[in-house]
């Protein structure tokens, strides 16, 4: 009796071994598709860099930091880089009112003044950006954030569909999170973040080749062409 009744207890155990076996190859088959989706969809996203360009940007001229005083802002010295590169458009954001040329810091001061804020400085011209299936954004890094006048230009567009593609220039804080500034404005976008440029403003305007290479070995890695 004794015998049955283990055989009978080895029986249930086998079987409760058998459907949790089963169970996790389930979950371990559900997670791997949802892993290989998540992956199709990002490279979707990445591929999804063919069509109508367009570089929109703001750059500062005048007295800079670390370069002194410029004719051509740097950020403008790239964004013209990377339409070169893949024959898009450019637009440049002017703001109505001029920041200060001859002292940096002075700009510097009126910026942070506009991002404590939030000011929406008023800008000249536009541009249709519902024309274009690829943007490329760029300013140069203030207070952690893009200038106020590039979320003007922003807030003025219909966003839902384009590739947008941020790209700085910095003199040591790189990309510094603004990407995800930019996703969260450019809504309905597909905003390349953790895949923007990151330049130095001393490179752009002193070594102009070696910034050149580091555009075109960016745009490489997006599979980005002409």
């Amino acid at each position: 009796m004794n015998n049955l009744y283990n055989i009978s207890v080895m029986k249930n155990i086998l079987k409760t071994l058998l459907v949790t076996l089963c169970s996790i190859s389930c979950l371990s088959a559900c997670a791997s598709n949802n892993s290989d989706k998540q992956t199709n969809k990002e490279d979707k996203t990445i591929m999804n860099t063919d069509g109508k360009k367009l570089v929109v940007f703001f750059s500062h001229t005048g007295e800079n930091y670390n370069v002194g005083y410029i004719e051509k802002g740097n950020t403008h010295i790239i964004a013209d880089m990377i339409a070169d590169a893949t024959g898009a458009d450019t637009f440049e954001i002017v703001p109505e009112k001029g920041y200060p040329k001859d002292s940096y810091n002075e700009c510097i001061e009126i910026a942070k003044k506009e991002l404590q804020q939030n000011a929406r400085p008023a800008v000249n011209g536009d541009v249709k950006v519902e024309d274009y299936d690829v943007v490329f954004i760029g300013y140069p890094q203030w207070w952690g954030e893009p200038p106020m006048c590039v979320y003007t230009f922003i807030e003025k567009h219909d966003w839902n569909g384009k590739t947008v593609i941020p790209f700085v220039t910095h003199e040591g804080s790189g990309i510094g999170g603004t990407d995800r500034k930019i996703a969260a404005a450019c809504k309905g976008a597909n905003t390349l973040t953790g895949k923007g440029l990151a330049v130095q403003g001393k490179t752009a305007q002193e070594n102009q080749a070696f910034a050149q290479k580091s555009v075109e070995r960016w745009l490489d890695g997006l599979g980005i062409k002409k």
